[in-house]
């Protein structure tokens, strides 16, 4: 067993945030967004029917999480059971990061049409990989961390993943601007040259978790025919269990709610920002480093405020911001108005992050298999995923526009709003 909040292990658990959040910068808000609007056709044909490619790109965020919340609980069984987190962890790593590179052969043809689908099929591939590691990655927490010192191990990851996310960022962006400014006339190689060298960069930082994080030694011993079931059985159990922890149950409907409108927003951003106010992609980049950067100093601050106030006065104040910011979106006109929007996003977004992590940390019951009930969290999100996705693209493509979207989102955070004002600050404390 792993001896809790030991500086080196915590560091290179950190470490797994820096290589996996380039993904989570530049193929999911930022360069692949920006690539696929500028290269896809403004309408693509589905099964006879046309959509908007922007409600192309949400239905294949919500299909890649749809894939992932079906096997997480089977992955997380095997995982609990077997005693290798760190395996699937590193399976599902590589999975992303290959078919992150893959992207590279996303271009289009001498007449001018791209293999679109083909991108379509990296991204959900990637997506599958990133969130199938991350549910192992997030069961690590409480096995290396004590409860009073979660909040801050937790926010240290964020801040790990932005730093590093944003470092390959200036320099894919520096790529980009070169041949814009320098007149290369490279065309789609350096869009394509990022995607290249976020794979490489996520299995090479990689390497510094995989070296240093242990196997948790099994928990029990399972027959190899039951793993395939027996996750979904270990679901039900802790759906079960919830009745005895009500602050873990009401804290878990609250997150689905809030954190569904959340994602939602750091998906579908920059298709925002480019299909409704006509952004550049140079634009677009740099509202992603403005979300970044500031997203830094928020994870920070709001691992403060709730050193002092507590996690649930955090997280009230958290969510009210981001009804605040989806409301603003939707009347949102200027460029220089979406910057500033950004700013509001930026120190929101990694504080709601790392503070849900580690509340639903410290509300775990002390004999709980933290494999399973990060599952349980997981399932959760991606679910939400779905939901919030689908529903942002269905709006999208019936109601015409993106904004009418972003007030269905408002809907989401009030009730997770709702729900959290529930919970007594005392059900957080440490225990």
């Amino acid at each position: 067993m792993i001896e809790l909040n030991q500086p080196k292990v915590i560091r290179a658990w950190t470490f797994y945030d820096w290589a996996n959040s380039a993904y989570s910068l530049i193929i999911t808000s930022a360069i692949f967004p920006a690539y696929f609007s500028a290269i896809a056709p403004l309408q693509i044909i589905i099964l006879g029917h046309s959509f908007n490619r922007a409600a192309v790109a949400s239905y294949s965020i919500a299909l890649s999480f749809l894939i992932i919340a079906g096997l997480s609980p089977i992955l997380s069984s095997i995982a609990d059971y077997k005693g290798n987190k760190k395996f699937f962890m590193k399976f599902f790593c590589y999975l992303g990061a290959i078919a992150c590179m893959l992207m590279y052969f996303f271009d289009k043809n001498k007449l001018g049409d791209s293999n679109y689908f083909y991108g379509i099929a990296c991204s959900i591939v990637a997506s599958i990989g990133y969130c199938g590691s991350i549910v192992f990655y997030n069961a690590f927490l409480p096995e290396i961390a004590s409860k009073d010192q979660q909040d801050k191990v937790s926010a240290k990851g964020f801040a790990m993943g932005y730093i590093g996310s944003v470092l390959l960022m200036l320099v894919c962006f520096a790529f980009l601007i070169a041949d814009e400014q320098l007149h290369w006339n490279l065309g789609t190689l350096p869009a394509r040259i990022s995607f290249l060298m976020v794979g490489i960069w996520w299995i090479v930082f990689a390497q510094i978790p995989f070296r240093v994080l242990e196997e948790t030694p099994k928990h029990q011993e399972k027959s190899d025919e039951s793993l395939l079931t027996n996750g979904f059985k270990e679901l039900q159990l802790v759906w079960q269990n919830l009745s005895q922890t009500p602050a873990l149950k009401k804290f878990l409907m609250a997150f689905f709610f809030y954190n569904m409108g959340v994602q939602t927003v750091m998906y579908m951003a920059t298709y925002f920002a480019s299909d409704e106010l006509h952004m550049e992609s140079t634009q677009l980049l740099a509202v992603v480093l403005i979300i970044q950067l500031v997203a830094i100093a928020g994870a920070r601050l709001f691992a403060w405020i709730s050193s002092k106030q507590g996690n649930l006065f955090a997280l009230i104040c958290l969510v009210g911001i981001w009804i605040g910011i989806c409301i603003a979106a939707y009347n949102v006109q200027t460029v220089n108005a979406f910057y500033g929007l950004a700013f509001a996003v930026g120190m929101v977004m990694g504080g709601i992050q790392s503070m849900s992590r580690s509340s639903f940390s410290k509300l775990l019951p002390h004999t709980a298999d933290t494999a399973s009930y990060f599952s349980f969290y997981d399932v959760c999100d991606k679910i939400g995923i779905v939901i919030g996705t689908l529903s942002f693209g269905l709006i999208a493509d019936f109601l015409g526009g993106m904004r009418n979207s972003t007030l269905g989102l408002v809907t989401y955070f009030i009730l997770g709003l709702l729900l959290l004002i529930r919970l007594r600050k005392k059900d957080f404390m440490h225990t």
